[in-house]
């Protein structure tokens, strides 16, 4: 999969695409199937873990096929059914048994979220060590401080990298906490009354959705048909992260003007032109991620939005929206990590420019400092909390996250 209109998009790779969904809703009917054979509901000869029935081949069909029940669970199944039935017929009745279309779309779109916050957690990981280098390595590289896109203090280029870092650290932070997605089994109107007529008991229910779970590695809770916490969490955690990446990539961009020529990216043959003008060099991945950062949270705001639109038992389009929203923030969400990670890893910190610019904002730099302690000539030491703040953030980074 990739989106000719969202350059870079092929670095998400396989997370979330059709055959990654289409996968994962089969991992969780096989899930529910085997459960249902271990705690004796349904007989011995229905075991059977659905391997080799559907591909990526099925993707066109399935899609096809999903608008006449408004979702791509119906299709998928009657696919399952047909071929299932050639093989293990007694597996093929007991398919899907006690489950509802929603149960198995939602865990598939938590197993596909974990996917992605798989690889958003190693990007984040690869960023982590990135600035802590850059923290540490330029804690006393001095540059001007801005505000307002003006001249503020003097500060060092260490102290604005930790700044970075601590952004990234609290989308780290928050991804870890997000990305407990629990599975979703409730039955037509989350009240598990199929399940409950099928094993006879709420707690034998209550042990075949755990069986399923474990065989999913997720966690489990009561039935969130129509609360949808899990799913905003996850979105709004993917918003922290590109937050902090933007956060970043404007820094770049700012730093990389030719006229400030303070940090720029590092050079990868054919990246950067411009069709019409040879001497240019673009900080492209910068405007990829800020790209990202601009686009995410209105993204995140649908998912919002379809949750509050729940209504009744299961809703008319609130929880339709969600499916591809989510899919799109998060393969955006992985692009930009492995961008930023990129973008990190090879930054040039142009120290002598840092230095002359900070000179040529002399004296008018050095005002607060005059103001507050006068006698002070300018280019005496400003230096602040610098080193605690450095050191704070470098300490936070060295934990293992919540």
């Amino acid at each position: 999969m990739s989106d000719l209109l969202w350059p870079g998009d092929d670095r998400a790779g396989d997370v979330f695409t059709d055959a990654a969904v289409l996968t994962a809703m089969v991992r969780a009917e096989a899930a529910w199937l085997d459960a249902l054979v271990r705690h004796d509901v349904a007989p011995a000869g229905a075991r059977d873990d659905l391997t080799g029935l559907i591909g990526a081949d099925d993707v066109p069909a399935v899609a096809a096929g999903a608008e006449a029940g408004g979702n791509p669970l119906i299709p998928l199944l009657k696919l399952l059914r047909d071929r299932l039935q050639a093989r293990n017929p007694v597996a093929a009745q007991w398919l899907h048994k006690g489950l509802t279309s929603q149960d198995v779309i939602d865990t598939g779109l938590v197993l596909c979220l974990r996917d992605a916050a798989a690889r958003i957690r190693d990007d984040l990981a690869a960023q982590t060590a990135a600035l802590v280098r850059l923290a540490d390595g330029h804690r006393e590289t001095p540059m001007p401080g801005r505000t307002l896109t003006q001249y503020a203090v003097p500060i060092t280029f260490g102290l604005k990298a930790a700044t970075w870092l601590t952004g990234t650290l609290d989308a780290r932070d928050r991804l870890a906490a997000a990305a407990a997605l629990p599975a979703q089994i409730g039955g037509a109107a989350g009240s598990l009354a199929a399940p409950v007529a099928l094993a006879g008991s709420p707690i034998v229910v209550h042990d075949l959705i755990e069986t399923a779970a474990a065989t999913l590695g997720l966690p489990v809770r009561d039935p969130w048909h129509t609360a949808r916490a899990p799913l905003t969490g996850f979105a709004d955690a993917l918003v922290t992260c590109t937050d902090a990446w933007g956060r970043i990539a404007n820094d770049v961009l700012v730093g990389a003007r030719p006229e400030i020529h303070e940090l720029s990216e590092g050079p990868v043959a054919g990246r950067g032109g411009s069709s019409a003008m040879p001497n240019k060099q673009n900080p492209v991945l910068s405007i990829l991620i800020r790209r990202a950062a601009l686009a995410a949270p209105f993204l995140a705001a649908t998912v919002h939005a379809g949750a509050a639109a729940a209504v009744d038992e299961r809703p008319d389009g609130g929880w339709h929206v969600e499916w591809s929203t989510l899919r799109t923030l998060a393969r955006r969400t992985v692009t930009a990590g492995s961008q930023t990670a990129e973008l990190l890893a090879g930054l040039q910190v142009e120290t002598a420019w840092m230095t002359a610019n900070l000179a040529a904002a002399r004296p008018g730099i050095d005002a607060e400092q005059r103001s507050i302690t006068p006698g002070a000539a300018s280019g005496d030491p400003y230096p602040g909390a610098t080193d605690r703040i450095i050191d704070a953030a470098l300490a936070r980074a060295a934990e293992t996250p919540p």
